[in-house]
C-alpha cells in the first residue's frame, strides 16, 4: 500500500498544481475505492493531504506574486466558517442527494468557464469597463491594471461565495478548488494562472479548518497514509505546475472545465451505482 498512497497522492497533487482544485474530489474515491480506507477517515486524510500539498504549491506561487492575498483571504476566512456546517450538514442529508447536487453543480461551472473562455465578452458579473452604466450592474469591478475594487457589495458577494465553498468542504472532504477557481474567475473577474494560486491559498486554509472539526467529531486520522500521500503529493504538485505555465489562459480554463466535466460525471455514476 505504501507504493500506491504515493502513487494517488501525486496523482492529486498533479491535479492541484495544474487546475487549483480537483484534489479532494480525487482524494477520498481513491482511497476508499483504491485503498479500501473507510468514508468517513477517508475525508479526514483528503482535507490533510490536500492542505499540506496545497501548501507546497502556495508558497512558490506567493513570491512569483501569483496569489492575489486579499481576495484570497476574504474567501479562506468565509470558507473556515463554513467548513463546520458542512461537516454537521453531511450527517443530515442523504449522501446521494448531496453527491448528486454537488456534481449538478460542477457540470453548471463547467459549462460557464468554458463559456467563458471561447467568448470572453460573455457577462459574468465583473466589470473592467469605465462605463458608469455597465459598473453599476456589476458586483465586483477591477481598474484597468488588474486590480479589484474591493468594494461593500463585491466583498458581500465574496464572502457568500466562500462560505458555500467552506460548506462543501465540509461536507465532501474536498478543499474547493473545484468551486474557488471558477467563482474567482467568474465572480471577481481573476486571471485563472491567479486563481490556481489563489485557490491553493484558500485550500491551505479552509483545510486546517475542516481536519480540526473532523478530528474534534472523533473520526479517525491515519498519519501513516496522510504522510505518504503528501509526498507523493509535493512531486504531483511540482510537475503540475509545470505543465500549467506552459498553458495560456483560455487552455487552461478549458482544461479546467474538461476535469470538472469528468468528475461530475464520476460521481454521478458512483451515486447511481450505490
Amino acid at each position: 500500500m505504501f507504493g500506491l498512497a504515493i502513487l494517488f497522492g501525486c496523482i492529486v497533487g498533479f491535479a492541484l498544481g495544474l487546475t487549483g482544485g480537483g484534489g479532494g474530489v480525487l482524494a477520498v474515491p481513491l482511497l476508499v475505492y483504491g485503498m479500501s480506507v473507510a468514508p468517513r477517515e477517508a475525508v479526514g486524510i483528503s482535507l490533510a493531504a490536500v492542505g499540506g500539498t496545497a501548501f507546497f504549491g502556495t508558497v512558490p506561487r506567493l513570491i512569483r506574486g501569483e496569489v492575489e492575498l486579499r481576495t484570497g483571504l476574504l474567501f479562506a476566512v468565509a470558507g473556515m466558517l463554513g467548513a463546520p456546517l458542512g461537516t454537521y450538514l453531511s450527517t443530515l442529508i442523504p449522501e446521494q442527494v448531496l453527491l448528486t447536487m454537488f456534481a449538478v453543480l460542477m457540470l453548471f461551472v463547467a459549462f460557464r468557464l468554458w463559456s467563458k473562455a471561447s467568448n470572453p465578452k460573455i457577462a459574468s458579473g465583473v466589470c473592467n469597463s469605465e462605463s458608469q452604466v455597465e459598473r453599476d450592474r456589476s458586483a465586483c469591478q477591477r481598474d484597468t491594471d488588474g486590480t479589484l475594487r474591493l468594494t461593500s457589495r463585491c466583498a458581500r458577494l465574496l464572502v457568500i461565495v466562500g462560505l458555500m465553498t467552506g460548506v462543501l468542504s465540509g461536507m465532501f472532504g474536498v478543499g474547493g478548488g473545484f468551486v474557488i477557481v471558477p467563482a474567482l474567475v467568474l465572480f471577481s473577474g481573476m486571471a485563472i494562472h491567479r486563481a490556481v494560486g489563489t485557490s491553493l491559498l484558500v485550500i491551505v486554509l479552509v483545510s486546517i479548518s475542516g481536519v480540526a472539526s473532523h478530528v474534534i467529531s472523533g473520526n479517525a486520522l491515519s498519519l501513516e497514509t496522510t504522510l505518504q500521500f503528501l509526498l507523493g503529493g509535493f512531486a504531483g504538485m511540482w510537475l503540475g505546475g509545470m505543465v500549467a505555465k506552459r498553458l495560456k489562459g483560455p487552455t487552461l480554463q478549458k482544461t479546467f472545465s474538461i476535469a470538472v466535466v469528468l468528475i461530475a460525471l464520476f460521481v454521478l455514476i458512483k451515486s447511481a451505482v450505490s
